[in-house]
């Protein structure tokens, strides 16, 4: 009996993948517990139609995440922090502060997970960061550090 599943079953197949299980398998175990739908016309055209936006959706975000780095790209974040002795700063400048620099400088929101630092940020100048906005897009975020006054 050929049925498409729902969900993800351990052993059987992953969400919306089409499958030929045992008759007795499929009407006592998936159908019931609403794992699976029979594969009929009816529902292979919803499946698609449900894949189709899917993927429209995923085109979207791509295309947003392509705007908001093309933004990240062309500013340079100017960000003041307090200065030590010796010309160092007074701790670091962290990917949280970077974030809030992004929002405040840009207008654009992003997790501070997604920004990457080769190194912490110590010192004054222009540094460079790793912006992964999209799994299939990343971006260069140039820093300008300078002295708070």
């Amino acid at each position: 009996m050929k049925v498409i599943l729902l969900e993800d079953v351990k052993g059987v197949g992953k969400k919306d993948q089409i499958i030929n299980a045992n008759d007795g398998y499929a009407k006592n175990f998936l159908l019931p517990k609403k794992l699976a739908v029979l594969a009929d016309k009816n529902n292979l055209t919803k499946m698609d139609n449900i894949k189709k936006i899917e993927d429209a959706k995923k085109q979207e975000e791509y295309e947003k995440a392509v705007e908001v780095g093309k933004k990240i790209e062309e500013k340079t974040l100017v960000i003041s922090a307090k200065l030590g002795t010796n010309g160092k700063l007074f701790g670091t400048v962290t990917n949280k502060e970077l974030a809030e620099a992004i929002k405040e400088q840009i207008g654009v929101e992003v997790d501070k997970k997604k920004i990457s630092l080769s190194s912490p940020i110590k010192t004054l100048g222009e540094k460079e960061a790793v912006v992964k906005l999209h799994p299939k897009v990343s971006v260069t975020l140039k820093a300008s550090i300078v002295e708070a006054k």
